[in-house]
């Protein structure tokens, strides 16, 4: 995708920090706030130890991808991904979803977008197999403009079935494809698709949709991979969503090294050639078209691949004294 990236353009070209989201600060944030209440157990969900199993939530929302649903007034898959946020981040630490709760926010109540959003979090929930247990909506004018919607997912994992959390040196990276965009990085996304087009234009790749229908492709629910990755020695797992590829490093301190990545989606191209953006921000941001990794031992790699769809090697962990990660030779963390 570099020699989009390196055509001259007479904007500047944008970064995720420059419109508003720094993920370095963020991270500090994040940081700061579990230092303040109490450290816990895991990277993607926290782990309560209730006997011979450990229940784990997460939490999650959409980000700004509701405003592009906003923008056309369709919120028909924001519960898809409301959903597919929470439950992907439970397989990533190889915990089985189990029930979801949303919590609505709204500074004026519509039926017709509740309506909507509610049918999305049925399919969402269905895809993923998980049970819809009640949710909230609050009516807030005075702090809410507009909406937002996030959720809640409890999991149970037996005792022996957690992934350690920290690949090996030698293991490989098996990968599978993401949808598109998912819900990370829409604030860069939006900037840069709006600076000489309207939401409602048609995708020049795919004309029969239009730029927004392409960003609201809904995230790819990662749940169908738990039983073959249970099954088998996975080490550690993780799921691509905001920092992009540097999420890798969440695996450990190791080296990284991605030498057959899926392709990039078209719209991927698309907000990189109409943001000026450069590949090392791209794959900051974005999953770039690579939405769920996992490492573990060739011997079982092949039996993942066996039992899954659409999965291939797509790179090996080294040995490392800092986390890093390189695709096709860019460096990205």
């Amino acid at each position: 995708m570099s020699e989009d990236a390196d055509e001259t353009d007479s904007e500047e070209g944008l970064t995720y920090a420059e419109t508003g989201v720094d993920i370095d600060k963020s991270e500090a944030a994040t940081h700061a706030l579990i230092g303040a209440v109490g450290e816990f157990e895991g990277d993607y969900a926290g782990l309560v130890d209730i006997g011979d199993q450990y229940l784990a939530l997460a939490t999650d929302g959409v980000g700004t991808k509701l405003l592009v649903a906003e923008a056309i007034d369709d919120y028909s898959t924001i519960g898809i991904d409301c959903i597919a946020m929470n439950v992907n981040d439970l397989v990533a630490q190889g915990v089985e979803p189990v029930a979801f709760v949303d919590y609505l926010a709204v500074e004026q109540p519509d039926d017709e977008t509740a309506t909507a959003i509610g049918e999305g979090l049925s399919r969402g929930a269905e895809q993923a197999t998980v049970q819809l247990i009640g949710g909230e909506t609050a009516v807030m004018p005075d702090v809410i403009k507009g909406l937002d919607i996030a959720g809640a997912c409890a999991g149970l994992a037996p005792k022996g079935t957690l992934f350690p959390g920290d690949a090996s040196p030698g293991d490989v990276l098996v990968g599978w494809p993401s949808s598109g965009v998912h819900s990370n990085g829409l604030t860069l996304a939006r900037e840069a698709v709006t600076r000489d087009h309207e939401y409602t234009d048609p995708f020049p790749p795919e004309p029969d949709n239009t730029i927004a229908e392409t960003l609201l492709e809904p995230t790819r629910i990662y749940t169908d991979l738990l039983g073959p990755l249970r099954e088998q020695e996975t080490h550690a797992a993780a799921h691509v969503t905001g920092g992009g590829w540097t999420n890798l490093t969440r695996m450990g301190d190791h080296r990284y090294e991605i030498t057959d990545p899926f392709a990039a989606q078209p719209i991927f191209e698309f907000v990189q050639r109409e943001g000026n953006i450069d590949d090392e921000e791209m794959h900051r941001t974005f999953n770039m078209g690579t939405g769920f990794v996992a490492a573990m031992p060739e011997r079982d790699a092949e039996a993942v691949l066996s039992e899954t769809e659409d999965g291939r090697l797509i790179g090996s962990v080294a040995e490392c004294d800092e986390g890093c990660v390189e695709v096709r030779e860019l460096r990205i963390a």
